[in-house]
C-alpha cells in the first residue's frame, strides 16, 4: 500500500525529529529538556544487563548518544526472582559481575573516571548512578523477571507471607541498596546501591498463562498478581515515607487478549504508576509464514484474523479497566526475519524456509544493522494504514520499525491519549539514538 504524498510528509517530519534535537538538546541543554519530563508522556527504555558483553553497549552510550536526555525512565533488565538457600523466593542479582562488581574503565565510564576494584558500587549500577547525576530528572527502575526469570513469580505471590517476604527482599536489595558482598575486598554491602533505583518494574511473563518453558503457573495467579502489586505499593510507600520521597511501581503487560483475561484483574491500575504494553513479537520466526511483528492495526490480507495489533491490545486493556494515561506502548528496536521466502510479490504473508541469519540469534537483528540493508539489495515496503514496514530482497524478509513507523506510533499514542512509549531495548538503536530522538520528538513537540 503506497501513499507517496503521505510518505513524503512523514519523511520530512522524521528528518526534523532526527536533526533538530541534535542541536536543540545537546549536553549543555540537557537540563532544560529534562525539566519538562515531569509533565511529558513517559519515554521508557530498557537497558539490558548483558549488553556490556557481546554488544559492547554501556551505560555511557546512553549519555553520548543523546538517548538519556530524551528518556524519562530507564528500566534495568533484569533482577532475578528465585528461591534462596532456605527455599524462599527472593530478589537477587541476575549477574553480580555486570551489576555491581565489574570495575568500569575510564573509557567506558559516564564521567570518564574509572572504577577501583572492591569499591562498594561498580558495574552497571555504579554507572547508572553517575548517569542520574548528569540527568537529574531521569528515573531508573529495577525490572524483575523477564522471559527467563519469571519461573517462580507464582510461588512468590502465592500467600500473604510469601508476598510480604518477597517484596521485602526486593525493597531491601534494590531500593535500600543493600547488595550482598561476596567477601572482604569485594563490592556490595549495606547501602551500597542506595539511590540507584527510583522504583520497581514487574516483568512477570505471564500470570496464569504460558510463558517460558518450565514456568510455575496457577489459576490463582490472576488475583495473586493484584495482591502482589498491593504489597509492593504498601512497602514502597512505607519506605518512601521514611526516605522522604515516592517510589514508582510499574509492570510489563501482554498484548494478547487471552493472556489479559487469564492473568489480570481490572483493579491492578490502582497500584501502578503506569504499565508498559508489549507492542512487538506479534509474529516471528517460530512461524513459517512471513508476517508483521508490531503493526499498529491489523494489515489487510493478514492470514490470521482477528490478528494481534497495538490497537487491539489497547482496546483490550481499556475494556479491562486500564486508564488511557497509564498505558505505555512498547516499540521494538529489532526486527524478525525469514529467509527462503517464496511466493513472489513484496514477500509479506508468504511461506519461508526458516529464520534468517541474525547477529544475536536466528531471525533476530537490531535496527541499527537492518537500517543499513535499505538500498543495499533490500527494498523498503510500507503499509501506512496498518503502520508497519519490512525489508525484502526477493529471498529474505525482515519486519522492523524504522523512523517513519516509530513516528506513526507516537502519533497514534497522542491521538489515543495514551501514557507514552517504551522501547525494547536501547542497544538496538544506532549510535546517534535516532529512534529514541524520533520518539521524543513525536511525543513532546506541540
Amino acid at each position: 500500500m503506497r501513499h507517496p504524498r503521505r510518505g513524503m510528509l512523514i519523511a520530512g517530519l522524521v528528518a526534523v525529529a532526527v536533526l533538530l534535537p541534535l542541536g536543540a538538546v545537546a549536553h549543555g541543554d540537557a537540563a532544560r529538556s529534562e525539566a519538562r519530563h515531569g509533565s511529558d508522556p513517559r519515554r521508557v527504555g530498557y537497558f539490558i544487563q548483558w549488553g556490556i558483553y557481546g554488544r559492547a553497549f554501556f551505560v555511557k552510550n546512553l549519555d553520548t548518544s543523546g538517548a538519556a536526555a530524551r528518556l524519562t525512565h530507564v528500566n534495568y533488565a533484569f533482577g532475578n526472582v528465585a528461591p534462596d538457600a532456605a527455599g524462599d523466593v527472593t530478589c537477587a542479582s541476575g549477574d553480580v559481575w555486570a551489576d555491581y562488581q565489574r570495575p568500569v574503565g575510564a573509557d567506558e565510564s559516564v564521567d570518564g573516571v574509572g572504577d577501583v576494584w572492591g569499591e562498594p558500587l561498580n558495574g552497571n549500577l555504579g554507572q547508572l548512578l553517575k548517569l542520574k547525576a548528569r540527568h537529574p530528572n531521569l528515573r531508573v527502575m529495577m525490572s524483575l523477571g523477564g522471559w527467563t526469570w519469571s519461573k517462580y513469580f507464582s510461588d512468590a505471590a502465592l500467600t500473604a507471607a510469601s508476598r510480604a517476604a518477597f517484596v521485602a527482599s526486593c525493597v531491601d536489595m534494590f531500593i535500600k541498596g543493600n547488595l550482598p558482598s561476596l567477601g572482604p575486598g569485594e563490592s556490595g554491602g549495606p547501602g551500597s546501591a542506595a539511590g540507584v533505583f527510583d522504583g520497581i518494574d514487574l516483568d512477570w511473563e505471564w500470570p496464569a498463562s504460558e510463558g517460558n518453558a518450565g514456568n510455575v503457573i496457577r489459576p490463582e495467579d490472576r488475583p495473586n498478581f493484584t495482591l502482589l502489586l498491593a504489597e509492593f505499593r504498601r512497602q514502597l510507600d512505607e519506605y518512601g515515607r521514611q526516605a522522604g520521597r515516592r517510589y514508582e511501581l510499574t509492570a510489563f503487560l501482554p498484548a494478547a487478549p487471552a493472556k489479559i483475561e487469564a492473568g489480570f484483574e481490572p483493579g491492578i491500575f490502582r497500584y501502578l504508576d503506569f504499565a508498559t504494553v508489549q507492542g512487538y513479537d506479534f509474529h516471528g520466526t517460530w512461524e513459517t509464514v512471513t508476517n508483521h511483528q508490531s503493526a499498529i492495526r491489523e494489515p489487510a490480507g493478514a492470514p490470521i484474523s482477528p490478528d494481534f495489533s497495538i490497537d487491539r491490545a489497547v482496546r483490550a486493556w481499556i475494556a479491562n479497566g486500564a486508564p488511557r494515561g497509564k498505558l505505555v506502548i512498547g516499540i521494538p528496536y529489532y526486527g524478525q526475519g525469514w529467509t527462503g521466502v517464496s511466493g513472489g510479490g513484496d514477500g509479506l504473508f508468504q511461506p519461508s524456509a526458516g529464520p534468517a541469519t541474525g547477529t544475536w540469534g536466528p531471525g533476530n537483528e537490531d535496527y541499527k544493522k537492518l537500517t543499513t540493508l535499505a538500498g543495499n539489495g533490500f527494498a523498503v515496503h510500507r503499509d501506512l494504514r496498518a503502520g508497519h514496514a519490512w525489508l525484502f530482497d526477493g529471498t529474505t524478509l525482515w519486519t522492523f520499525d524504522d523512523p517513519l513507523v516509530v513516528l506513526q506510533k507516537t502519533l497514534y499514542i497522542r491521538h489515543q491519549r495514551l501514557g507514552g512509549a517504551m522501547v525494547w531495548e536501547l542497544s538496538g538503536d544506532d549510535a546517534n539514538a535516532t529512534l529514541t530522538k524520533v520518539i521524543h520528538f513525536g511525543l513532546t513537540v506541540p
